[in-house]
């Protein structure tokens, strides 16, 4: 799951891209939040309704990590980390119960890639997500650290954990896409069954996400070295007591 950005395409193709005037777009919103309920593994919605509801939230995010010593050094090299991930020699040379080394299994059991993510934020047909602009490069960034921030937080992929990580995301982003997102999956929850506390699991996980360190500027490559616990106490990332609470299959919401 990931993250749109509000860059017109190039009109050239070594032309930069212009950045549009934040518009939010609430129909366009809507209609991709029924979509992605009807079909959760419909990715591309997540980033029809992050284009509709960004607003200003990439400009503010870039700004702050220009802000910010490490911050500031990972925005002047521009580095494009989904290349970084796919460097499987690389990932195989990071230590055991690392960061690296959790992504390396999380993702290798799931049969997903920063590259798949990447493939369906370009389905956008009125964004150039690989635009050569700045705040372009930060919103591919966001998008390119989405399943280290599962790893990091410890939520699954499973509908829950992809609600709860969007509410965390939404606390270190103040995205109002995420927290749309957020809201839908837990009225969808609370609406076929009780019993279990979805709504308070994912109302802690955007708490989490408030309380943690500000992700977004980290370097990336340094922390998939460190210890994962080690890397969970620096970042001030508590554990989702709350999701870890409902049974694993009760996590995806029942097809109708």
């Amino acid at each position: 799951m990931t993250i749109a950005q509000t860059f017109a395409p190039d009109q050239g193709q070594r032309q930069p891209a212009t950045p549009r005037k934040p518009r939010l777009d609430p129909i366009r919103a809507v209609r991709g939040l029924k979509r992605l309920i009807a079909d959760k593994e419909d990715t591309g919605q997540v980033f029809e309704i992050m284009r509709a509801l960004s607003g200003r939230s990439f400009a503010k995010g870039y700004a702050r990590m220009l802000r910010t010593p490490q911050g500031g050094r990972q925005a002047y090299l521009r580095d494009e980390f989904a290349d970084r991930l796919h460097d499987t020699a690389w990932l195989e040379s990071l230590p055991p119960a690392s960061v690296g080394a959790a992504y390396r299994d999380f993702v290798a059991a799931r049969a997903i890639s920063a590259y798949g993510l990447a493939e369906e934020s370009r389905k956008l047909p009125d964004v150039n997500m690989d635009a050569a602009h700045p705040m372009a490069w930060y919103v591919r960034r966001l998008r390119d650290v989405h399943d280290i921030w599962h790893v990091l937080t410890g939520y699954g992929t499973d509908t829950l954990g992809e609600a709860c990580l969007v509410a965390f995301s939404h606390g270190q982003t103040r995205n109002a896409g995420f927290a749309f997102i957020a809201a839908g999956a837990a009225w969808q929850f609370e609406k076929p069954r009780a019993g279990q506390p979805y709504a308070r699991a994912i109302a802690q996980a955007w708490a989490h996400g408030r309380r943690a360190a500000w992700l977004p500027a980290l370097d990336y490559e340094t922390l998939l070295a460190r210890p994962l616990d080690a890397a969970r106490a620096e970042l001030n990332i508590r554990p989702p007591t709350i999701y870890d609470a409902v049974p694993p299959g009760a996590r995806d919401v029942p097809r109708r």
